[in-house]
């Protein structure tokens, strides 16, 4: 009976990473919302302005399995490499925002960081990310997460951020420890924190009742890097 029980839940697991892929094109503008004139005026007035610089900036949450079949499945790590908005530091503010179509499943060395031992193979990455944007995201409706920092100071290397972070149409707030490098080129901010998928409206995906599972809880940490732009004239 027992085997009968895992040959079928590794039916439907293998069901769900093979079904018809959820696929959504990245957007190529901002939200809506999105505060843009904010750092124009800003940067026009002479105040220092740093711009994100995706290629040397990463956000990487890790998701864990859960349930009584959880050996039947995996691990996963999810990054964001297109992370992208600004940095005003003399006002204590950051705003920024990332594709929710750009996000990538389960880079090897990643999970490598992440300690995971094991490596899914292509279809089931493919299968995963299909099923995180699809069906636990909603990212045909909701394209985009959207962060706003205040209350940080350049100067500190150590500050606790003020952190609103919009997802799945919902806004949260968090206190982030972070630690901050900074000098006239250049802003480094790193930091973790932890939340629940449940916190913004975001269903935990789940097979067989719960038996196969995603944990509510998440594990979120960032390394975000952003360039001072060059003034007027």
């Amino acid at each position: 009976m027992r085997f009968r029980i895992q040959a079928a839940a590794l039916a439907v697991v293998l069901v769900a990473g093979c079904a018809e892929l959820f696929r959504v094109e990245a957007p190529v503008a901002p939200p809506p919302e999105f505060p843009e004139g904010f750092y124009q005026q800003a940067l026009k007035a002479g105040k220092p302005v740093y711009r994100i610089d995706p290629a040397q900036s990463l956000v990487v949450i890790e998701v864990r399995r859960g349930g009584s079949l959880a050996r039947l499945g995996h691990d996963h790590v999810v990054a964001s490499h297109g992370l992208t908005g600004y940095v005003a530091p003399g006002e204590g503010r950051a705003d920024m925002y990332a594709a929710l179509a750009g996000l990538v499943v389960d880079e090897p060395e990643l999970r490598k960081q992440a300690g995971f031992d094991t490596q899914p193979t292509e279809s089931d990455i493919e299968g995963t990310r299909s099923n995180m944007l699809g069906h636990v995201l909603e990212a045909d409706k909701f394209p985009y997460a959207v962060i706003a920092v205040k209350g940080a100071d350049a100067k500190q290397k150590r500050a606790t951020l003020a952190v609103a972070i919009g997802l799945h149409g919902r806004t949260r707030s968090f206190q982030v420890p972070a630690e901050i490098e900074a000098d006239d080129k250049a802003i480094t901010v790193s930091g973790k924190l932890e939340f629940n998928q449940t916190d913004f409206g975001i269903t935990p995906y789940a097979l067989l009742g719960g038996a196969i599972a995603v944990k509510d809880g998440l594990a979120l940490r960032f390394r975000i890097r952003a360039q001072r732009m060059p003034g007027p004239g």
